[in-house]
């Protein structure tokens, strides 16, 4: 008897303890300031269709960042989605730059996929891998060995999200609104 009152309130101190823990790292947390997210890299790049393309002129813009290839399945299924919300939200700020990596195709078989499929946004051909080497870094799960791997960028130029495989026109729209969202200041 003496034995089983012992347990029970050792057990019942243990749940104290416990209790308290749960509290005090959940307020820590609480108390934690989040780490902003990181700002996209700077590049400049000539787009298929000759003309530049860079971060400076996507400033305050909300951008998604997308590395393809025209032989890629997942990457073909997820255009037409791109390109409908191109069509959407390109006067609200917001634009898709594609990225083509070199490995089995060239700049004119580019140029003609993008015909073929109807592509809306700039699209660079990345034939020395230059901007896969500058985004490589914020892709902390793959190091952009995947395609598509989407970079989702926000009006002030930081990295909200890394993505890697097809999505749908949902998931698409659901990024695109929440980085064309109001930047708060960070103090």
């Amino acid at each position: 008897m003496m034995m089983l009152r012992m347990t029970r309130m050792s057990a019942g101190r243990v749940l104290t303890a416990l209790a308290m823990f749960a509290i005090l790292s959940v307020s820590a947390l609480a108390d934690a300031a989040p780490s902003p997210a990181p700002k996209a890299p700077v590049f400049s790049a000539a787009g298929v269709d000759g003309k530049a393309v860079s971060s400076r002129q996507l400033a305050g813009k909300a951008y998604i960042v997308n590395f393809f290839a025209s032989w890629c399945p997942p990457c073909r299924q997820e255009i037409p989605d791109m390109v409908a919300l191109q069509k959407t939200y390109r006067a609200k700020g917001f634009t898709f730059v594609g990225v083509a990596v070199a490995p089995g195709q060239n700049e004119n078989s580019v140029k003609s996929f993008m015909k073929s499929s109807g592509i809306n946004y700039p699209v660079i051909y990345d034939g020395n891998n230059q901007l896969v080497d500058l985004f490589r870094q914020y892709d902390t799960e793959r190091n952009l060995k995947a395609i598509p791997t989407s970079f989702v960028v926000d009006r002030s130029g930081r990295i909200i999200l890394v993505i890697s495989g097809a999505r749908s026109k949902a998931d698409f729209e659901k990024m695109i609104v929440d980085a064309l969202k109001p930047v708060k200041a960070v103090k």
